[in-house]
């Protein structure tokens, strides 16, 4: 049916600024928005239900500002241009509210509806006992607040928008929607091609029933398990397939608790059979995914090749303090080790800063890690107190200082003071993870471990190449890297000056230049390591004590030796000989 009226609806997932005040910006960027393509998943069925009259057609775009510049002039003209229209800043997290606010300044004094959604806006509304001052300015500058999911919202909406009459909050914490038969989360290809590997991303669930007391998404999303159906997930990959494209992350928190997992793999391992379709995916689990019968071994069949593994710690008490009560050191070698098996490369999250760390204890968790745990990747965070997490709400109850600039909640900064370490030290003891974890020698024993189990070392050079560049050269975290980073010189922070053309553009082509040479070298070395491994005759013979079969070896493993981990065994012990079943005398 023809349409004689337009509604110009433009989603915007906003990017964050560096350290210098510019916006993170590549040639293509790194990890899909889910969020993203939520919303556009949500519009695209809004727009096939002409939600807004017959008459009224929905012209959608979506932008991942990580990716792809943020043109406000062109984007104000052509929603001028159409009948009616807005701008939509989605799934925005705290690091990422600063440049979502002045986003919307823009969009705002050009007389531009603007909504704004996203971890941020959720969590502070749901944890905080009063209004965040940041989600106030927003709402001040005539911003509407959109807090919980989208499914079912959206169009009320767009049709407030097209009436001009815009609500300041929308609320919908309290009234979690089911996730079956929703609208699918869908982006367009040409944003697609702006990511790194053309992959993609989708949700098979929501909700996770852990209690991590950093976590924000238990206090958004919840902690009963809402998900989609197994023809949901066919949907979205015929979908995608459709576009050319085959690569997916699954960004479920935690996939081994959705409680259809078996069902939604047997069915991607139908579609990889009959289809002939060469599919795959990273998902993220828990460490005790292991123990699900068949879940390891069904996952390599579904073409899984990465998974994120919630490692965060590797004693007891810190993960006891975080309420990260599901994992015990004692089933860490067995998991990793199945996940080797199934040739799937694993990347631990681990997080510096628990109450007890000091530099040198760090330094020293780290290296057994090295010696006696066979994980792929690590990745480093600091401890944060995300806003919508447990521990920001405590530390604001309890009036304690945290750093009041959002932009810098992204994990990679230090936040809030330490009871062992200054600022300083924290700082030193997380590069020294960095550079401790992936030195040469660890690198070469990773590779080493690949090949020894079949493994891919190819691929172990590439992940090690994003692991141990991004930070020395970038200056930013790995999961915020991309290809070639691009610098507009007016994407800068209000407070900070516009560097004139005759410094800035200098200065960014000689920085280009040096990165490029500085990746180069760095991955020409890479690949002289994984050719000397590859070409070693004796690498199938390779063996060390983390490759080592799971036996009775609590005596000989230093993971097993500090204070907390003695005591965590002991009470293990305890239970175990508790729950033996007891010998009654005749």
């Amino acid at each position: 049916m023809k349409t004689n009226k337009s509604f110009r609806l433009v989603l915007i997932k906003p990017s964050h600024y560096d350290n210098d005040g510019y916006v993170i910006r590549w040639w293509r960027g790194g990890l899909p928005s889910n969020s993203l393509a939520c919303l556009y998943g949500i519009a695209l069925e809004c727009r096939e239900r002409q939600v807004l009259s017959a008459d009224f057609d929905i012209d959608i775009e979506a932008i991942d500002e990580t990716n792809w510049k943020v043109r406000v002039e062109d984007l104000t003209r052509s929603i001028k241009a159409a009948d009616a229209g807005m701008v939509m800043l989605v799934g925005v997290q705290s690091n990422q509210f600063p440049r979502s606010l002045d986003i919307a300044k823009q969009f705002r004094s050009r007389g531009i509806q603007v909504a704004i959604g996203g971890f941020h806006v959720s969590g502070t509304l749901s944890m905080l006992p009063e209004r965040d001052p940041g989600v106030q300015e927003m709402m001040d500058l005539g911003v509407s607040v959109f807090a919980g999911e989208a499914e079912g919202r959206l169009e009320g909406l767009l049709q407030d928008a097209v009436a001009g009459k815009l609500q300041r909050l929308y609320n919908f914490l309290g009234d979690l929607p089911h996730l079956e038969g929703q609208p699918l989360p869908i982006i367009p290809r040409q944003q697609i091609e702006r990511v790194t590997g053309h992959t993609t991303s989708f949700d098979a669930g929501r909700g996770c029933p852990f209690q991590c007391s950093f976590c924000t998404i238990i206090n958004v999303q919840g902690r009963k398990s809402r998900r989609r159906t197994a023809d949901d997930i066919e949907a979205v990959i015929r979908g995608n397939v459709a576009q050319g494209i085959y690569g997916f992350f699954i960004t479920d928190d935690n996939f081994a608790r959705n409680k259809d997992w078996e069902t939604l793999l047997d069915r991607i391992i139908e579609l990889r059979e009959t289809e002939g379709w060469g599919l795959s995916f990273t998902i993220q689990v828990d460490t005790l995914c292991h123990k699900l019968p068949n879940f390891i071994e069904k996952c390599a069949k579904a073409g899984v090749r990465r998974c994120f593994i919630g490692l965060e710690n590797i004693n007891p008490d810190s993960l006891l303090g975080a309420k990260k009560r599901q994992n015990k050191i004692t089933d860490y070698r067995e998991m990793m080790l199945a996940w080797k098996q199934a040739k799937i490369m694993t990347v631990g999250g681990y997080i510096l800063g628990f109450p007890n760390d000091t530099p040198a204890s760090i330094v020293r968790d780290i290296k057994i890690v090295q010696d006696e745990l066979p994980i792929d990747m690590l990745e480093f965070f600091f401890l944060t107190p995300l806003p919508g997490s447990e521990d920001h709400k405590t530390l604001y109850a309890k009036g304690v200082t945290m750093d009041p600039d959002l932009n810098k909640y992204d994990l990679d900064h230090v936040t809030v003071a330490h009871s062992n370490m200054s600022k300083a030290e924290w700082e030193r003891a997380y590069k020294l993870a960095w550079d401790t974890y992936f030195s040469w020698e660890h690198v070469e024993t990773i590779m080493r471990r690949a090949a020894a189990t079949g493994n891919n070392v190819g691929k172990i050079k590439t992940y090690a190449l994003y692991f141990k560049g991004y930070h020395p050269i970038e200056h930013v975290h790995p999961l915020e890297g991309g290809a070639l980073r691009l610098k507009s010189r007016h994407e800068r922070r209000p407070h900070l000056p516009v560097e004139p053309a005759w410094l800035f553009y200098p200065r960014y082509f000689a920085e280009t230049a040096v990165k490029a040479l500085r990746w180069a070298t760095l991955a020409v070395r890479l690949e002289r390591l994984a050719r000397k491994v590859k070409n070693d005759p004796q690498r199938l013979e390779y063996m060390d004590q983390a490759l080592m079969p799971v036996v009775n070896e609590v005596e000989n493993l230093e993971l097993y030796k500090t204070r907390s981990s003695q005591a965590f065994l002991d009470q293990r012990r305890h239970i175990e000989e508790a729950q033996k079943p007891k010998i009654v005398a005749r």
